[in-house]
């Protein structure tokens, strides 16, 4: 199967299980970087060093001079890691689909599985933490093996529900960490965004990293209606009847403006903002997580 099949949002929802379809989306993400232009970034995921004088001896692994007739040393959390934490909307919108094989939802546990595969393979600490009107779980960071089971046992029980509360959440989340960590949000922001932003340049304040994945609908994104439609509210449940030929271009240019604004406001406070619909494949969003995070280092 070709690595552009299968990094496809309906190839993915054919794997039940959420440790395989990280794996397969991660695997098939980095088959592709090894078969493209951007072959470089690969050793970005090398789990060594070379050798230099002064370094431990003990710390020399002999499996990899015994193939490569090279020095080469186990890097150590203290000299590359940076702490990650996917963090994931719970909010009952993330539940939408309209034609696509995954909701918003799925296709962000799919991101955040195979983003947590991949730094746990590099030896990156992560956590996760979900959260709608308040914080809700909280699994600490950890980079041995054992935690990206955690990580994809709590992802694979998560189901959105409810109202939410996205700037109130952030606040919190702000308030909880203590050390510099990458924050990885998956949300639609579907919500006012001055006290989002706000909360956004609160964590920047604070020293993190901060990459936003603004996951729609394709649906949302294009708005493929006609005739006479009822919008239904999923968060309040109120309804509202359109008629969608006359209101798609005024729908379309409020949306940009919307994503004109959380655009803008990241740019300016240094904070990586991801546009993905459900329809786009998975490598998208992995290679935009991969250059920004090189950039950081």
């Amino acid at each position: 199967m070709a690595v552009e099949k299968y990094l496809k949002p309906e190839v993915i929802n054919q794997i039940k299980r959420l440790d395989l379809r990280a794996q397969f989306v991660a695997q098939g993400f980095l088959q592709g970087l090894h078969a493209s232009p951007f072959h470089g970034f690969s050793v970005e995921f090398s789990e060594h060093r070379r050798y230099t004088p002064g370094d431990d001896p003990k710390d020399i692994d002999w499996l990899v001079y015994a193939k490569t007739d090279k020095y080469y040393v186990k890097r150590f959390e203290a000299e590359t890691n940076i702490t990650g934490y996917l963090v994931m909307d719970l909010s009952q919108s993330m539940g939408y689909t309209y034609r696509q094989e995954l909701t918003k939802f799925d296709y962000a546990i799919c991101l955040a599985a195979a983003l947590g595969y991949l730094m746990i393979s590099q030896q990156d600490p992560v956590g996760l933490i979900t959260f709608d009107s308040r914080v809700r779980d909280s699994l600490a960071p950890r980079s041995r093996r054992t935690q990206l089971g955690q990580v994809l046992s709590l992802l694979a029980r998560l189901k959105p529900s409810g109202v939410t509360d996205l700037g109130h959440s952030l606040r919190q989340i702000a308030a909880m960490l203590k050390h510099r960590s990458l924050v990885m949000l998956f949300s639609d922001l579907l919500t006012e965004p001055e006290p989002v932003i706000q909360a956004l340049r609160m964590l920047r304040h604070g020293g993190h990293d901060v990459i936003v994945f603004h996951i729609l609908d394709e649906a949302e994104v294009r708005f493929p209606f006609d005739g006479m439609v009822d919008l239904l509210d999923p968060e309040t449940g109120e309804r509202l009847q359109v008629d969608a030929t006359s209101y798609q271009r005024e729908y379309v240019e409020a949306l940009e403006a919307f994503r004109a604004e959380f655009r803008q406001a990241c740019f300016q406070s240094r904070i990586d903002f991801v546009e993905l619909d459900t329809q786009l494949p998975f490598d998208k969003a992995l290679m935009e997580y991969l250059v920004n995070r090189r950039s950081r280092f």
